[in-house]
């Protein structure tokens, strides 16, 4: 195969590819499609339509999160609180989010983020009767989202 005598098959390929880690396409130079989508499928639950946005295991997570508009969460909705491993960030695209953290009541809106240990009950939903979309990243316990400061010209300071 190496000075051209013989072609390659799918069972010689295939073998290769995983011993370097590579897919078939990239072993092989394959052209590109020409669509650069990933075609990631929703989730619904609860009526919470969940948006895979990475596809690897382990790591950090991302989902675009779409909550309805009915029912409206509540400030005194304990019963829909949960808890579980993990920490989360999460970044409101539209709408009004009520997140129920601990003792906390916050109502937030487009552009404000959030980021907290999900071992604190929590629930998260529509604050006023619409539809809600968040960014989220979910990671495992004691991982945090990491943000890069700047150095802040005038003074030495650092912003995120």
């Amino acid at each position: 195969m190496e000075n051209g005598g013989r072609r390659a098959t799918i069972e010689l390929l295939l073998p290769l590819a995983r011993a370097y880690g590579v897919t078939l396409d990239e072993l092989v130079g394959a052209p590109s499609t020409g669509d650069p989508r990933i075609h990631m499928a929703p989730v619904v639950r609860k009526g919470i339509t969940f948006i895979p946005l990475t596809r690897r295991a382990g790591g950090v997570q991302s989902y675009k999160i779409i909550y309805p508009g009915s029912p409206r969460l509540t400030g005194d909705s304990r019963e829909n609180r949960v808890t579980h491993e993990g920490y989360e960030w999460l970044y409101v695209l539209s709408g009004r989010l009520r997140l129920l953290l601990g003792d906390k009541n916050l109502v937030m809106g487009p552009g404000e983020a959030a980021e907290f240990d999900t071992h604190i009950p929590h629930a998260l939903g529509s604050a006023d009767g619409h539809p809600v979309e968040v960014l989220s990243l979910f990671g495992k316990q004691g991982e945090r989202a990491h943000f890069r400061a700047r150095g802040d010209q005038k003074n030495g300071a650092t912003t995120a």
